[in-house]
């Protein structure tokens, strides 16, 4: 088999020194409880790429990871959203750019004065064979930052024309209004909405990447 080729190391530069808590710390904000009077009836993971704010159903969250270096398949071109493999979580998965899938423009500055770092986001389905465990279809997906869950009603989804306009509707369930936090908008969103990936779709995608 061909060795694998290093990726582009600098992506190491994009993350803080995070500490031996930073998982657990994750592992209780996937955990956390719905608050409130109960008027929520769902959750969804809250992230930025470029300027453009997304969430995915918080089922399909399995974790967040550091940034890690990204080593680049044999014979695979470069280019496409399948940027190689990953180590996340003690697993090598695949690296996917969610900014080349949904062609978003990646390269939008941060605000002078914010400070955000980069992530990878875990994604991966539940096997309902095995209780809450997850099956072997898991992505890894380098985001500019990643806000964290956000409880909402299903009711209020608007649609996705609303605000998201450069992701392909296909992959759009609808547009969660006010997601984004005010202190983590900063002009980056329209009105703090954040746009919600179907996750049915977005895995069918994401698996296609792989053939």
């Amino acid at each position: 088999m061909t060795a694998l080729k290093p990726g582009i190391a600098a992506r190491n530069s994009l993350s803080r020194p995070v500490d031996a808590d930073y998982g657990e710390e994750w592992a209780r904000e996937l955990a956390r409880p719905a608050s409130g009077s109960g008027s929520t009836d769902a959750a969804a993971m809250v992230f930025r790429i470029g300027a453009e704010w997304l969430a995915v159903p918080l089922a399909l969250a399995a974790s967040v990871a550091p940034i890690a270096p990204v080593h680049r398949l044999p014979h695979r071109g470069g280019g496409g959203p399948l940027l190689g493999i990953v180590a996340a979580g003690g697993r090598l998965l695949p690296a996917v750019s969610l900014a080349r899938l949904l062609e978003i423009d990646a390269g939008a500055a941060v605000p002078a004065g914010r400070h955000a770092f980069a992530r990878l986001l875990v994604l991966a389905e539940s096997d309902p064979q095995r209780g809450t465990g997850r099956s072997a279809g898991a992505f890894a997906l380098p985001v500019d930052e990643v806000q964290g869950v956000v409880r909402y009603a299903g009711a209020a989804l608007l649609p996705p024309a609303a605000t998201v306009g450069r992701a392909p509707p296909p992959l759009v369930s609808g547009v969660l209004p006010g997601a984004v936090r005010a202190a983590a908008g900063n002009g980056l969103a329209d009105s703090g909405a954040a746009g919600l990936l179907d996750a049915r779709l977005l895995l069918t995608a994401l698996k296609g990447l792989l053939r």
